[in-house]
């Protein structure tokens, strides 16, 4: 069993391959937690269930390590619940009340208030195997009133007795997503967030906490990562006297909602676990779990190539065909139209809502590009950005009343586009409608759903009405349709970039859109941090032009690929001007890509030289069986003339022998001990020069 009560103790124990989850009922009846990291015996642990008190300021210091609790009494820390009462009162006391057990490995347990009739269910779900532990909660109305819920947390996450607390998060903005960031946490709170209407750029619902001593290999990291693609937040606080709670679910600020008599809300889950073995470890159980647990397929990624950079809106059926053509002499698997293939969609300024097919541009209609696509062997893809709207467009010339506005004011334009109210029930219906038409009547094995802009002006007609929760449900519920409908249809994720990635649409999605900075350099860091949370078999990454259109940098072709294989390989670039030493260099990537896509996508992750520390950066990937690995390694620029550069690998038997070849050249046989604590010599010399390293076991 991974769950236990032991009755005699009132404490419950959560149980995983490596770790120890442990909380209590104390003696006024609440939840307190006791222990969370490496496994111990739960049931010595009875003396850390007590109150405590400091004085009259700091009255009970337990409710810091509540397990779960609700703002009332002489409770001032970020709570996980906050109501307004029907009759005005605003106090929660949370008592508790039972548990279940389901299968084992779901534990809920039930809270009561003390006077009203509220239930609120706090449910675990472990994973032992990954030493992970869902949980979510349920906030039930049985008053005869409507209650107003003003925050509910997903989850409340305690981390004690450390001497010092060091947060690891990731920052950015459009263009340069997942930026890593740490940082000493002091008395107060640290507020990781996004108002914006879906995950954003900005920051990530992810979380990772350690003593200030962890690194890449070794040492106690406690994590957590939400699943939720709307307005969320995470908020790490430390106490005067020493703990640091992790609170985080669905963003309160503007989200005040009525829940009324006999309703239920379910939050996100929020996922948490703890590793011994540091940053690296933390990835790699995430990685898999996702894989594993989240991921609606488990297909592997197809090479593809996208249209838009060599077109952009003027997207025909003729110039189509033709690099159509040379994507499938490159080897691509899968072939996308990007945006301008529909209604008057010569600019961004128009024709966004308008879901039909331009017939100027498609003369003969989509199902000419569609045969022609799938004579080479290809699957066909399509761009859509089914939340927006322009104004000049047949839908908000129809519908101006689908847009998030305000009465009184003029709404926002971004990307000279408004952002349609998924939560009417009529937008919905059109969204769904439109999409289903578009698959039924085409053989379109691929989405890519796009998002451009951010929430602004959410208005409502109704009071009460969650708006910012109904985008999001709606959302997914529309998802989830489609990949009934259309179960061999694959989906991707993509706002503008990485903005919207999270392991709640990552549950409907197929692959991600990391960002629109394809320059391979600043990829490195972005798949670098976006790692940390993510798995590289969701990671979509592209070749594309040299000199960059981002920072007008030069990087050989070689440098650009070895970048995008690192996760799931597209090409962007205007393949149509390639030279013929390019495209037979490229089909050769993409050949050694297909070879080794199953050891990238489904293998163990491993930083073996972060960015940042030297001129070199190296990532390595190991198969799940031991028998295969690839590693690559990247020199930014050459100092001081040259000098031995070794390439220590990780996680390979260090009493097995390994038949390594580099860039394809003649191979060596050498111990996993020497290639972990010796290395592997590289030869790179200059600025952005890139090797491939391969490793078979003998």
């Amino acid at each position: 069993m991974t769950i236990a009560y032991l009755e005699q103790h009132r404490i419950f124990e959560l149980s995983t391959r490596r770790t120890s989850y442990v909380f209590g009922i104390n003696e006024k009846g609440t939840l307190q937690h006791l222990y969370w990291g490496e496994p111990v015996d739960a049931s010595e642990l009875g003396f850390l269930l007590r109150g405590r008190s400091h004085s009259s300021f700091d009255a009970d210091i337990d409710r810091e390590t509540e397990e779960f609790g609700g703002w009332g009494g002489s409770h001032y820390a970020e709570p996980g619940l906050k109501i307004r009462f029907g009759d005005g009162v605003r106090d929660v006391k949370l008592d508790y009340s039972g548990y279940a057990l389901t299968n084992d490995d779901e534990l809920t347990i039930q809270l009561v208030d003390r006077h009203y009739a509220i239930r609120v269910d706090v449910i675990y779900q472990t994973f032992a195997e990954y030493d992970l532990i869902e949980r979510h909660v349920r906030v039930h109305n049985g008053e005869a009133l409507p209650i107003t819920i003003e925050q509910v947390m997903a989850a409340v996450w305690n981390v004690l007795a450390l001497p010092e607390y060091r947060l690891t998060h990731v920052a950015g903005r459009w263009a340069g997503e997942y930026q890593l960031r740490r940082t000493v946490l002091t008395e107060g709170q640290k507020r990781l967030e996004s108002r914006r209407g879906f995950t954003g750029p900005h920051a990530n619902p992810w979380f990772a906490i350690d003593d200030g001593s962890a690194d890449e290999n070794a040492g106690h990291v406690w994590f957590g990562a939400l699943g939720w693609s709307g307005n969320w937040k995470i908020v790490a606080e430390k106490s005067t006297f020493g703990h640091v709670r992790v609170v985080g679910g669905v963003n309160d600020f503007d989200g005040a909602f009525t829940l009324a008599p006999g309703e239920t809300y379910a939050s996100p889950v929020f996922t948490g676990g703890f590793t011994a073995g540091g940053f690296g470890s933390m990835s790699r159980l995430l990685h898999r779990y996702e894989r594993e647990c989240i991921s609606p397929t488990r297909r592997p990624r197809k090479v593809l190539y996208n249209s838009w950079e060599a077109t952009e809106f003027a997207v025909n059926a003729k110039e189509q065909i033709k690099l159509a053509r040379k994507a499938a002499s490159l080897g691509v698997e899968r072939f996308v139209v990007d945006d301008g293939w529909f209604g008057a969609r010569n600019s961004d300024r128009a024709g966004l809502g308008d879901w039909y097919v331009n017939p100027d541009k498609f003369p003969n209609g989509l199902e000419e590009l569609v045969r022609e696509v799938q004579g080479l062997g290809m699957e066909f893809g399509l761009w859509v950005e089914p939340e927006s709207v322009n104004p000049d467009s047949d839908l908000y010339r129809q519908h101006p009343e689908w847009i998030y506005r305000f009465d009184t004011r003029e709404g926002t334009q971004l990307r000279n586009q408004y952002l349609l109210n998924l939560g009417l029930p009529e937008v919905k219906a059109f969204v769904l409608g439109f999409m289903t038409e578009l698959l039924s009547k085409y053989e379109i094995k691929f989405i890519k759903w796009d998002m451009n802009r951010t929430v602004t002006e959410p208005g409502a007609k109704d009071a009460g009405q969650p708006i910012w929760l109904n985008h999001v449900r709606n959302l997914y519920e529309i998802w989830a349709e489609l990949r009934k409908r259309f179960p061999d249809v694959e989906f991707e994720t993509c706002a503008g970039g990485g903005a919207r990635i999270d392991l709640g649409i990552l549950r409907y999605a197929d692959q991600a859109w990391i960002s629109d900075n394809t320059d391979a350099r600043d990829r490195l860091a972005i798949q670098e941090g976006f790692t940390y949370a993510y798995s590289p078999s969701v990671m979509m990454c592209w070749v594309t032009e040299s000199p960059s259109g981002f920072n007008g940098r030069s990087l050989p072709l070689s440098y650009r690929f070895h970048s995008a294989m690192m996760g799931g390989l597209g090409i962007g670039a205007n393949i149509g001007k390639w030279s013929e030493e390019e495209t037979e260099e490229a089909g050769r990537f993409v050949q050694l890509y297909k070879s080794i896509r199953h050891i990238v996508l489904a293998g163990n992750h491993y930083r073996l030289e972060p960015l940042g520390r030297s001129n070199l950066a190296a990532y390595a990937y190991v198969s799940g069986d031991g028998q295969e690995a690839v590693a690559f390694a990247f020199l930014q620029s050459q100092h001081f003339g040259s000098e031995e550069r070794r390439l220590r690998l990780r996680g390979l038997d260090a009493d097995a022998s390994y038949e390594v070849s580099l860039d394809g050249g003649e191979p060596i046989v050498r111990r996993g001990s020497t290639l972990m604590n010796v290395g592997y010599p590289l030869t790179l010399r200059g600025d952005y020069g890139s090797s491939l390293l391969r490793l078979k076991r003998l």
